[in-house]
């Protein structure tokens, strides 16, 4: 937290400084405009203090919506500031380079990427984080039984319910979309909620509207097990578990933990595998595959595991899996022009990926942590159409 805090104040007021000393204190003449200059900055130092130095060791669970707009606060003051002092510093460097060259352009570029920056920002919070993006993604495989030829799969991902608590209406609109796709099976992918399961209290009968011919799937992700929490003991960790599981149980959702299940259809049958968090160091690692495959050997599989680094790590070296579906990544809750911020830590953070027969998608998830933001990254609801390539070729033909 010291080290947080030491960075939130570098980069909250050495923009400042820069900005103040530079322009302000040449185009302000009064001593009450450039004092009023601060209050902004002040402001957002002092809820930052309030809530997260004060508000004891559980406080983003306690103020999630308060915490979220001290962070929207933060990025639009601070980003487009950064935007600014850096075209700013190019132009000096110009000026000082060439003495022709005048610095004026650079401050004018700089003010209109900050204000564009603002702007964004602004429109990923209002919203973009209520944009969903029902995206069609057509899965092609030989090894697909016909019975399944055409059969229609809806995943969500990182609903983190806890987030919604100011905005059910928002959470029945993502079901009532979901149920619309006419799916013939929904899947969750885990981070169901942020750090509690009691954020589900007042949604379970949203929620539980999902539904699906061949039924609601879901697995756990690394939010779930109420670890990023600080409890009193671990009885009550334990009980904080328990007590999300039953509420699934309760929705009507058929969690998979390191377990399978045998999907029928049209005559023909396929396995769906769900497997407990299985993430990079130092996300948790609870995922059993072996298990969890014991008997699909020689059916066409389904792997359900929340975290992607999961498939290099273990997916592609230990078993011939068709598809994972995982999520996870959030895309930072960030994209423009296709690329992410996300794509620095993880290899696979959005969308398809292939390795000769295996399969990989991400999606990037409906719901957010600490930052009430999307931008580009909308929150997605994936409608795979599954298609038996042989099957296909033979009508075409």
């Amino acid at each position: 937290m010291n080290r947080m805090t030491l960075l939130l104040v570098l980069f909250l007021l050495l923009p400042d400084l820069y900005i103040y000393f530079v322009h302000i204190v040449r185009s302000a003449r009064r001593k009450a405009l450039r004092l009023a200059y601060w209050l902004p900055s002040i402001a957002l130092l002092l809820t930052y203090i309030y809530y997260m130095l004060l508000g004891g060791d559980n406080a983003l669970s306690e103020h999630p919506q308060a915490i979220g707009r001290l962070v929207i606060g933060l990025m639009a003051f601070v980003i487009p500031k950064v935007l600014f002092i850096l075209c700013s510093l190019v132009g000096v460097v110009a000026h000082g380079v060439v003495r022709a060259c005048p610095r004026t352009p650079f401050t004018g570029i700089g003010l209109l990427l900050g204000i564009l920056c603002f702007v964004n920002v602004l429109y990923g919070h209002f919203a973009g984080i209520t944009q969903f993006d029902v995206k069609e993604v057509d899965y092609h495989s030989a090894h697909l039984p016909k019975g399944f030829d055409g059969y229609r799969i809806v995943q969500i991902s990182d609903i983190h319910i806890g987030s919604w608590k100011e905005d059910p209406a928002a959470v029945q609109r993502m079901v009532d979309l979901v149920n619309a796709q006419e799916a013939d099976l929904i899947v969750f992918t885990g981070d169901l909620v942020n750090q509690q399961s009691h954020e589900l209290d007042g949604f379970q009968s949203i929620l539980s509207q999902l539904h699906a011919p061949d039924g609601v799937y879901s697995i756990l992700g690394n939010h779930d097990y109420g670890t990023y929490y600080h409890w009193k003991n671990k009885e009550k960790e334990t009980e904080n578990l328990s007590y999300l599981l039953e509420q699934q149980k309760a929705m009507g959702w058929k969690l998979l933990k390191n377990e399978h299940a045998i999907i029928h259809h049209q005559g023909d049958s396929i396995a769906l595998i769900g497997v407990e968090n299985d993430g990079e160091p130092p996300f948790s690692q609870y995922a059993d595959l072996p298990r969890a495959m014991q008997g699909t050997d020689g059916m066409f599989r389904i792997l359900l595991s929340h975290n992607p680094t999961h498939w290099r790590r273990e997916v592609l070296s230990a078993s011939d899996i068709e598809l994972m579906l995982a999520g996870h990544t959030h895309a930072f809750q960030m994209e423009l022009f296709g690329y992410s911020p996300s794509a620095l830590k993880y290899p696979e953070w959005s969308g398809m990926y292939r390795e000769g027969e295996q399969s990989l998608y991400v999606n990037v998830g409906i719901g957010y942590v600490g930052m009430p933001f999307r931008f580009g990254a909308w929150p997605e609801i994936t409608v795979f159409q599954l298609t038996n390539v042989i099957f296909l070729l033979s009508i075409e033909c």
